[in-house]
């Protein structure tokens, strides 16, 4: 049975949607993550509850999304590139801003990564890899993830050569740039919180 695109389009939104952050601390008793740290509902800032099992968790579930959302559009819409790259795009909007959050949600780097994994798991292998070097040199997660971002579209040129990938990662990369903006401002001031150190500052 084959749906309509819109409605699959928006099936991809409402799963990009669910806010992993928030469920998974609610499921471990520790506290909303938009109360603490940076406010971010997102796996890094999970991780500053010092529960590693809750913030792998909440990672594992925001990547999921982006996989599922994909996954629902190619076996109950189209296969075709334009159609999965809507897909992507939805999951990956509806992270950042969730209707089940009031439209605040997280910056979306690990949603990202689910919706690269199912337009291509070599895709999101070289990101995958390019964000670990970073991570693993700088300790900055959010260096790393600007890094990555950055790369995707390239690497989604030349390993796919498909111009509706391309594009998606390219919104993507655009979006969560926009995301980083104050993180960005933090790294050229030196003032960024390295993975593992409590966060510096109000807001990341």
């Amino acid at each position: 049975m084959t749906l309509p695109l819109a409605l699959l389009t928006l099936a991809a939104y409402l799963i990009g949607s669910v806010p992993f952050a928030v469920v998974v601390s609610k499921a471990f008793g520790l506290s909303d993550p938009r109360s603490y740290g940076s406010g971010n509902p997102g796996a890094t800032n999970v991780l500053r509850s010092g529960n590693k099992k809750a913030a792998v968790l909440t990672l594992l579930g925001d990547a999921a999304k982006g996989l599922i959302a994909v996954w629902v559009m190619r076996q109950f819409g189209s296969d075709a590139d334009v159609a999965v790259a809507l897909a992507g795009i939805a999951a990956f909007i509806g992270h950042v801003f969730p209707v089940f959050l009031g439209f605040k949600g997280g910056k979306g780097v690990a949603t990202a990564i689910g919706v690269l994994a199912a337009f291509s798991g070599w895709l999101a292998l070289a990101c995958a890899i390019t964000w670990l070097i970073v991570a693993l040199t700088t300790r900055y997660s959010s260096l790393a993830a600007l890094v990555a971002a950055i790369a995707a579209p390239v690497f989604a040129h030349v390993l796919l050569g498909a111009p509706a990938i391309t594009g998606a990662c390219l919104v993507m990369t655009a979006m969560l740039l926009w995301r980083h903006a104050d993180n960005i401002k933090r790294l050229l001031a030196g003032t960024e919180s390295r993975i593992g150190q409590k966060k510096r500052g109000s807001a990341e």
